[in-house]
Parts: structure tokens; sequence; C-alpha cells
């Protein structure tokens, strides 16, 4: 087995080398970055987190940017979204589902709802079009110019549903010729093939064609079949066709977009933590080692995805000001079953484990057909100076069809029980936003939007054939239905004022708000749940500067929030359901980011976020473990209700109190190019999987690391890297109804690749 350096005696290289791309300039995810030419310190970096185009140091939000070299860095092995989740203060993402599926977190605000019709409070924007349901939200990360990370309200300028924050991902437009590409190769597999080309004419007319290939063979062994690799292998195949037209003021841009996904749903794996401790085990109990290459499992596991998008982009500048309208339609498709209780028959039957295994468990969750439209008309101002404006309308149409079913046996094919869902939602919204910059670098901004959504939801239970002790009355669910409506103004004000230059303090309010939401899986339960409208005021504030002649960066963000009505999902518990609830919740923290270039070619950066994010509700009720699960919860029980209890202080799920990242890199002139070495780190601490606090069901701590290491020139790039160096070993979830259930972070993964320029 190879053995790679412990994180200790990689930390003193951290300090030797730089970070390459991390500050540089938002710029075009290219094969290679070109070798250093000359000390040009850090550069600026361009947002458009307020929908034009501004210095990173000159916006009154707490923004983070990921561009260049370190997308190149962080995606070589096929990672797919989740590998956003601790590159920048704040920010997690986790899935029970894998790559198809993913949740935001920003500031401890999220949501661990697995059902298909979920509502979020971190939107994902791409290209200023919001993707609002769940499947939507994995599109796979190529062709790039940056993403960028919101965090704390930002429902005035953007889409819906933003109280905690936004990640907003750019892609590189037409207009230019030439292109890229890149293909690599590595452990289990591991490969990917990303190529962009873009052409122009003289009349105004370009194109740019972006594709991407990702695929990893079946590499973990399932000890209960006769075959070597049975799961966790996928192919993964997204494509963006882009035709633009320029005249004049007028700037035409088409978009057609489309992901197919196959493979292997997340894998579920049966008591890896033995009651009373949080430390992952082996398939033979106690005192075994974890082996993330095996598991025991009897069910079917597949997932299959299929996304499809087409966009209008239409922009006129007037002149004094520029008008806006950003048309788009989503449609999807999605299948996923999953051994949902991780092993191998039960404790009834001749045979099962790994552990107890109470009884079995498989389940299949469809979307038969998801259709998304939204419309957007927007007027900016075009000065730079004194008086600038934005405002405009947004309409938000989507219809979603979700089938769960249940299955008596591990490879039934007739489901026991079928669980259907309809939803229907339509929101509007009317924005505007104005600031004013005046001669002493004082600029003062303000925003409001009005906010109006209305929800129509139906499930039933059509067919029921479970046996009365599974399922109580044993019969089918005729259609229930809620109709829910929430509207809101939210606003937000800020001021920025460079005291120096190089160095701005900014402070910020605003007032967030999310829709009310359904929920309504009926394959076990028989009735549907509602949420009321989440509401959240955040206020922060923060310096921003830069000195040293521009080599050195330090911003920093303090933050407190007060949001009413949070809406929380009761997952599991008692059974495989997802339960709606109301509570207030409060939070404070700081968020730092350093970024230092003090020589040609050197380069680091480290950033940091303290969080707390706590439930501060006394009436905050939730079940904790199945009923066979043995697991130990820390919170006090209700008096009188076994097996419920209060969840009043504690942190929010799925949030760290403490985060850090930190890059560093370096590269010196060899011939005609360059040799470079880029590493990238993140660490988190303990994390709850539940809304209730527990032994097992959380991780202390997870440390992932990667490194980079090639040499490139103007065109060519060459490069061998390692994902996850420690091959750290983390559950990032798990289910609770049935046994000591989770899953764990990606494995270690070593290759090369190699990038040309044209």
């Amino acid at each position: 087995m190879r053995h790679f350096p412990s994180a200790t005696a990689i930390a003193p290289v951290l300090v030797a080398l730089a970070a390459a791309g991390w500050a540089a300039p938002a710029a075009a995810q290219d094969a290679s970055a070109a070798p250093v030419a000359e000390d040009s310190g850090l550069g600026d970096i361009i947002v458009t987190a307020q929908r034009r185009e501004e210095s990173l140091q000159d916006v009154p939000v707490s923004v983070s940017v990921l561009s260049g070299g370190t997308l190149d860095a962080i995606t070589s092995s096929g990672s797919d979204v989740r590998v956003l989740a601790g590159r920048v203060p704040s920010l997690n993402i986790e899935s029970s589902f894998g790559r198809t599926f993913p949740r935001f977190y920003i500031r401890g605000l999220g949501n661990t709802d697995f059902d298909l019709n979920a509502s979020q409070p971190v939107s994902l924007v791409y290209d200023d079009v919001v993707l609002e349901n769940p499947i939507l939200k994995g599109f796979p990360i190529f062709d790039l110019d940056r993403v960028e990370v919101l965090r704390g309200p930002q429902g005035t300028l953007f889409g819906r549903n933003t109280p905690a924050g936004i990640v907003k991902f750019d892609t590189v437009k037409p207009g230019k010729t030439g292109g890229y590409a890149r293909v690599s190769y590595g452990r289990y597999g591991n490969s990917q093939v990303e190529v962009a080309a873009g052409a122009a004419d003289d009349n105004g007319f370009s194109v740019r064609l972006s594709g991407l290939y990702q695929h990893r063979d079946d590499w973990v062994d399932n000890v209960a079949t006769t075959k070597n690799k049975d799961l966790g292998g996928y192919d993964d195949i997204a494509a963006r066709l882009q035709l633009q037209y320029e005249s004049g003021p007028f700037t035409g841009r088409l978009t057609g977009q489309v992901r197919v996904y196959d493979g292997s749903a997340i894998i579920f794996r049966a008591n890896t933590q033995v009651p009373g401790s949080n430390k992952l085990v082996g398939l033979g109990g106690a005192g075994t080692k974890f082996e993330r290459d095996k598991v025991w499992q009897d069910g079917l596991n597949f997932q299959k995805l299929n996304t499809y998008n087409v966009g209008l982009n239409l922009e006129y500048d007037f002149g004094p000001v520029t008008a806006y309208s950003i048309t788009s339609y989503w449609n999807g498709n999605f299948r996923s079953r999953g051994d949902i209780d991780g092993g191998f028959g039960a404790v009834f039957l001749p045979e099962s484990g790994p552990g107890l295994i109470p009884f079995q468990a498989q389940s299949q969750d469809n979307v038969p057909s998801l259709d998304q439209f939204t419309q957007e008309i927007r007027i900016a101002s075009n000065n730079s100076g004194g008086l600038g404006y934005q405002f405009g309308a947004f309409y938000f149409n989507e219809d979603l069809d979700i089938s769960s079913f249940e299955f008596g046996g591990p490879t039934d094919a007739t489901p026991s029980a079928i669980a259907v869902q309809r939803q229907e939602s339509e929101a509007y919204g009317i924005f505007g936003s104005v600031n004013y910059a005046f001669d002493n670098g004082l600029k003062l901004q303000a925003g409001a939007r009005y906010n109006h959504d209305t929800r129509d939801f139906v499930a039933s239970r059509p067919v029921e054939t479970r046996p009365i002790f599974v399922v109580n009355p044993n019969t089918p669910v005729p259609p229930q239905a809620a109709t829910v409506k929430g509207k809101l103004l939210t606003w937000d004000a800020s001021a920025t004022w460079e005291a120096t230059d190089g160095f701005n303090i900014y402070a910020r309010v605003a007032r967030g708000y999310r829709a009310p939401s359904v929920q309504g899986r009926l394959t076990f339960s028989r009735v549907i749940s509602t949420a009321d409208q989440e509401e959240t005021m955040s206020y922060e504030a923060g310096i921003k500067t830069s000195f040293l002649d521009n080599r050195v960066r330090f911003n920093l963000t303090g933050y407190y929030f007060d949001t009413k009505d949070l809406q929380l999902t009761a997952v599991g518990g008692t059974s495989n359901v997802a339960s709606l609830l109301n509570v207030d919740a409060k939070g404070h923290g700081i968020e730092a980011e350093l970024q230092a270039a003090p020589v040609t070619g050197l380069t680091f950066s480290v950033g940091g976020a303290w969080n707390i994010a706590k439930i501060d509700d006394a009436n905050a009720f939730v079940a904790g473990c199945g009923s066979a699960t043995p697991c130990t919860v820390l919170d006090p029980q209700r008096p009188g209700s076994p097996g419920i209890y209060s969840i009043d202080g504690n942190q929010l799920p799925q949030s760290p109190k403490w985060t850090v990242n930190w890059t560093a890199g370096y590269e010196f002139p060899v011939g005609n190019g360059a040799i470079y070495a880029f590493t990238d780190w993140y660490y988190r601490s303990k994390i709850q999987f539940f809304l209730y606090q527990s032994v097992e069901f959380s991780d202390d701590k997870m440390l992932e690391g990667g490194l980079r290491v090639g040499y490139r020139t103007d065109r060519f790039d060459i490069a061998g890297f390692v994902r996850n160096i420690t091959n750290d070993a983390s559950p990032t979830g798990g289910i609770d109804f049935n046994n000591i259930t989770s899953y764990v972070n990606e494995p270690r993964i070593w290759g090369v690749e190699a990038g040309v320029k044209f």
C-alpha cells in the first residue's frame, strides 16, 4: 500500500508553498495558468455579488470566491459540487443521495431533509438563474469563470428563499476564440475529460461549447455477493452550448445544457458505530478496523438522473441604463434506490449483519417529472459614481411529481407500498436597490423586495400491501391536500467607507425570508405536515483590507442573526419519514480570510470561521433514535413522553463550530515553463447529524487535504495529484430509524492529469 505523509509532516510545507490561483483574479478555468511573468501581487478579484461587476473589496457583503487554479486542483479527481464544502468560511455541503442531491449550509443554516421537494435556505444560482429543486443543484462544475459564496440574506437582488446565503456559479461566456482540454486518470479508474472551445466572427456571432465526462469504476466489495467489486461506480456526463450575438448596445445569448448520470446511489453502511461511541468500526463490529471498500448488503442500488435546460439572456445598453431579460426553463427526472438498512437480513431471519438489523428496509424515490420556469426583467444604472440603482421583477413556476416505493424484500421488483406527491409552486417578486457614492469614500446602499409565494400540494398512498404490524392500519391513504401561501417585504441596508486606500469598513443589516413549505412522504406516514414562512434578521460588520503594495489581503466579518420560525425537518427517529416544524434560532460568529503573495511565484491563503448557530425555542421537541436503534441521546427527555427529547439550545445539524481552510503553493521557471506545487486543506470540528444530540450520530472532526505537482507552459500542463491525502474516514451523515447507519466521505484518490490550451 502506498503511504502518504501525515498532516503534521505536511504542515511546514504549507508555510513554504503558495496557493497558485487562490487569490488570483477571477478567470476562466483554463487547462493551466501561464507561468508567473512578473511580480504583480495578488491582483484584484471581480465579483458580481450585487448583479454588477465590482471589486471584492468594495462589496458590503461577506463573500468568497473560488476560481482558476483552485477550481482546477479541487476538481482533479472528478469531484462533484460537494468538494466545495469548507473551501471558503462557513460553507458546508453534504448529501444522503451522493452526487445528485447536495444540501448546502451557510453559517449553520441549512436543511437535512432528504425528501425530493425539500426547501433549502441556501440558494444555488447558476448564471443568474435560481435552481430550486435539490436534483438541479448538483449540476457539475466545469468551464466556470468563478464560484461566489455570499453569506447572509441576499433576497433583495437574487431569486427566492435566500435567508442563509447564495452559492453562485458563473460560466465562461462566448465571445473569445480558442479553448482548452483536460484529461485525468486515477485510482479506482477515476477518469475525467473536460473540454471547451469557442469561436467568433466579425459580424458579432460567437459560440462556446463545453463538455464534461466523469467516470469511476465500481470499487466497493459487497461481501454478501460473490462479485469482487459491486458498488461505487458512475458515469456523469454534462454539456453546455452557448450561442451569442452582439451588435452595438445589444447582446443576446441562447444557452442549452444537459446532464446524464448513471451510477450508484450513496452507500449506506449498517452499524458503523457501536453503541456509546462515534468511532467507525469494521464489518466485524467493535475492535475491528473500518474498511471503506467493504460493505455487507442484500438490497439493490442504482441511481439515474437526467436534467435539461434552455435559457435566453437579452441585454440592451441604453446609455444611462442597461435592461436585462433572463428566461430559463429546466426539466429533470430522477430514480434512486438503495439498501436503507445498510446491512444483510434481519434478526427474525436466519442471517443478519453487520450488527443488529431489526428489520429490512429498501426504498426507492423517483421524480417522474420536474419542470421549472423562471423569468426576470431588470434595469440597472451604468454610472460608477453618484446615484446608482437597479429594479425589476421576477417570476417562478415549478411543477413537481414524486413517487416513493417501499419493497418487502431486498431484491423485489414490485413495491409493497407506493406513495405519490404532486407539488405546484408559483412565486413572484418585485425588487429595487439604490446606492449613492460620496466623494469622501462613503457609499450607502438600500434595497427592498416584495415576495409572494403559493404552493399547492397533494399526496396519497394508493398502494399498500404490507402486513398490519408494519403499517397500522394497512390500508391505502386517500389524497390529502394543502395550500400554503407566504408574502413578505424583505430589505437590506449597508454602508461602506473607504477609510484609506486599501482599507474599507462596512456594515450591513438584512431581512431574509423563506416561503412556507409542505411535506408529505406518506410511504410510512398517513399525514402531511406544513411549515410557516421563515423570517431572519441578520446583522454584520467587517473590514476589507489590502496592503504592502497589494501583496497581502485580509478580510474580517462578524455577524449575528435571529431567525423566527426557522423551517427544520425532523428526519427519521421513529420511522423513515420527514416532518416539518418551525422553531426559533439565533447565531453569531466570525469569518476571516487572509491571502498573501510575498514574492514572485509564492502565495498562500488561510480562511476560517467560528459559527454558533443554536435552536432557541423551549417548545422544540423531536423523536430521537428509532425504537430498535441503540443510540445514546444526550438531550433531556420531555416529561411523560418516552422517546421525545428537547432540542432547545442544540447547535444546528451539520454545523461545525470551527472550520479552517488553507492553501499554499509555489512555482518557479524552468525552460519555457514552470514547475509548480499546490496544496489545499480543510478542517472542521464536531458536527451532529440530527436535530437531537447523540453520541453515535456525530463526527468529532474532519481533515482533508489535496496536493498537485506539475509542469506547465503557456499551452501545456501535466501534473500528478492526490485528494484526501491522509485518507481521512469521516461519517458525514446517518440514518437513525433502523440501526446506527452512516455514510462516509470520499476515499483517497491519486492520479495524473494533462491539459492543453488552444
